[in-house]
């Protein structure tokens, strides 16, 4: 394994890693006001471009880190499209 392998293995599981903590935050709290549906719908998108690029390139460090980013990113999206509105959220 030479030194960009190397790189790149550290730098997909940081990336991937990135996204651990929000998600298990979102998890634990149930709350999702503060998460931005556009933000997680683009990393999604880029992630899974990501993912068809590392496929391409057979290159498992890409194709792990955006597989799992990939995951975490749905379900972020997921619980955020399907969080009940709070009584903050409509004006009286």
């Amino acid at each position: 394994m030479d030194y960009i392998e190397i790189i790149g293995i550290t730098a997909a599981v940081i990336t991937t890693a990135a996204n651990v903590p929000q998600a298990i935050k979102i998890i634990r709290t149930k709350s999702t006001e503060s998460i931005s549906t556009v933000t997680y719908a683009l990393l999604l998108t880029g992630f899974i471009l990501w993912l068809f690029y590392g496929i391409r390139k057979e290159d498992l460090p890409i194709i792990l880190a955006n597989a799992i980013s990939a995951i975490l990113a749905i379900i972020i999206l997921y619980m955020k499209l399907t969080a009940k509105k709070s009584k903050a959220d409509f004006p009286v």
